[in-house]
């Protein structure tokens, strides 16, 4: 090829590029192609927020209403709605910024059924977390709000989705459980809790009297506190230590607060035994001084050892 021909091209080639930049038609459907992918995610950022306003809004009306679920069902179906009205929102806004490029979306779709038919059958775990999740929310086996165990993992449920349940712990560590691998549940927050609190009293205290105090403290306690149930229960002397007796106590308290009670219960006894002279004993040493077994007497030694 010749260096004139190979001009020839190039010139032809810039020719062709200057035209099209020049050509106020391509430039007219880019502009209007732009406007309507800003208004397409305008309307998608509106049609979020009136769509999750509106879900919460309903969720108002019907606690108002005769037949309710419970709050905890609320939280979950309610979380449940707006990441489903996201998916939506979010695909249906995909699909219409690819026709309005004149991208075929009908082949997409159609290929998508295809291909997803294939994968589903190498995809069973995330048909098995969608199915567990599914029974999870159904059967209210747990809720957002909910104090749980699942495996190793104890905490609070922030999130249940259709494909993973996210429990934040106390310490605040979030973990994240495929649905599928959630097998085994403890829910902490379904019935009443029971704190239990155990007392020391002195070998030299009148156990008796000390009983008698504690339980007229304890039948107070529920005007006080609002978390509990019912008024704590004395059962009694539980164990005899080295150097104390215990004392235990149970109470009944609302779902999760028990280990608060248990803390107050033991502040309230405190400071009622302290006001009453009632010692809580303290560890105790008695020292052994080989020195002051030889310096008695050899008769009071004698003495000793007749008298054992």
């Amino acid at each position: 090829m010749s260096a004139n021909d190979t001009k020839t091209k190039v010139d032809d080639t810039i020719n062709k590029a200057t035209e099209k930049l020049i050509d106020n038609e391509m430039w007219m459907a880019l502009g209007t192609g732009a406007v309507k992918i800003i208004a397409i995610m305008v309307i998608t950022y509106l049609a979020l927020r009136v769509g999750r306003s509106a879900i919460r809004n309903v969720f108002k009306v019907r606690s108002r209403s005769p037949l309710k679920f419970t709050e905890r069902r609320e939280a979950t179906l309610s979380k449940l709605l707006e990441n489903v009205l996201t998916y939506v929102i979010y695909f249906i806004s995909l699909m219409t910024i690819l026709s309005t490029l004149e991208i075929d979306v009908k082949g997409l779709i159609a290929g998508a059924g295809i291909v997803g038919l294939a994968v589903g059958f190498g995809a069973q775990n995330l048909v098995r977390d969608i199915i567990t999740g599914f029974f999870i929310i159904f059967e209210d086996q747990f809720s957002v709000g909910d104090y749980v165990r699942i495996g190793s993992a104890e905490g609070t449920v922030e999130e249940i989705g259709l494909r993973t349940t996210k429990i934040k712990s106390w310490t605040g560590e979030l973990h994240i459980f495929p649905n599928g691998n959630v097998t085994e549940v403890t829910n902490f927050s379904i019935h009443n809790s029971i704190a239990v609190v155990d007392v020391s009293i002195a070998y030299e205290e009148n156990i008796e009297e000390a009983e008698k105090v504690m339980q007229e403290l304890l039948l107070a306690l529920p005007q006080k506190y609002e978390d509990l149930v019912n008024p704590p229960e004395l059962l009694g002397v539980q164990t005899l230590g080295a150097s104390d007796v215990v004392i235990r106590i149970v109470a009944e308290t609302v779902p999760m607060r028990h280990w608060y009670m248990a803390r107050m219960i033991r502040k309230e006894v405190k400071l009622c035994l302290d006001a009453h002279g009632i010692e809580i004993p303290f560890p105790r040493m008695v020292m052994y001084s080989r020195k002051d077994e030889e310096e008695i007497h050899p008769r009071e030694k004698q003495r000793r050892l007749e008298s054992e």
